[in-house]
């Protein structure tokens, strides 16, 4: 499997997202902040599995349809940051999608993920993506898990790490930072977080239109699925 994860920076990256299937033969592609009301069914091939509804700028997974079928999609509010009850930007922050591999008779499951901004506490981040994770291992008893998008979590990687691994997960960086915008704010911000999952590579793609790089994640169902399997790789820490 070949996934591309990309926060298009409020819709702005959208036109790149048809060179960027094409280009790297992307079979799932997971998109955080695109405009949910302007985005097409398909994209080079990618079906639409469902995005976000209750914001604008939200989430969505596509996928190749005729490599999977979509069985079930799951979204999720997660726990609010002042920032979001403030604003409001975001109220669905996890879209999940179980598929299933036509040529290979078996099921696992994708998921775009886009945590609290920067304005939030470390511990808020934590608390979303292990809600997330739990939620998505109830869309299918051991099935291989791939959770990837914007963790907003530039520092004490370490910790988030540890606490992952205590889930039953692994945590995967890009090989280069994936956020350039500001001066003081530059790192590894985009990640993967699987289970049953052998993750080959994950390769930082030159910057397009977004303050975010897309990040192409190479992974295979391992051989023995399921959490708390393959889970001692080491963390990196940017």
């Amino acid at each position: 499997m070949k996934l591309i994860s990309y926060n298009l920076r409020k819709h702005r990256a959208a036109r790149e997202l048809a060179t960027l299937v094409e280009k790297h033969a992307v079979d799932v592609l997971c998109l955080q902040e695109c405009d949910t009301t302007d985005i097409p069914s398909t994209i080079s091939g990618l079906r639409l599995a469902d995005s976000t509804q209750r914001n604008r700028l939200g989430l969505a997974v596509y996928y190749r349809e005729n490599t999977y079928r979509a069985v079930e999609v799951r979204s999720m509010a997660l726990k609010k940051s002042l920032h979001d009850r403030v604003l409001k930007p975001a109220e669905e922050r996890m879209l999940g999608v179980r598929l299933h591999d036509i040529d290979h008779g078996r099921e696992l499951i994708v998921a775009s993920f886009h945590a609290a901004p920067l304005t939030a506490l470390n511990s808020l981040r934590r608390h979303q993506i292990k809600t997330a994770l739990t939620e998505l291992g109830g869309l299918g008893e051991g099935l291989p898990i791939i959770m990837v998008g914007d963790y907003n979590y530039p520092v004490f990687k370490e910790n988030l790490g540890q606490k992952v691994r205590e889930q039953g997960y692994e945590l995967t960086l890009s090989d280069t930072r994936t956020y350039t915008r500001y001066r003081f704010f530059r790192g590894h911000y985009d990640f993967a977080t699987s289970v049953g999952f052998e993750i080959d590579k994950v390769t930082t793609l030159p910057q397009g239109l977004s303050d975010h790089l897309p990040i192409l994640v190479t992974a295979h169902p391992a051989k023995k699925a399921g959490r708390g399997e393959g889970t001692d790789a080491e963390v990196d820490v940017a």
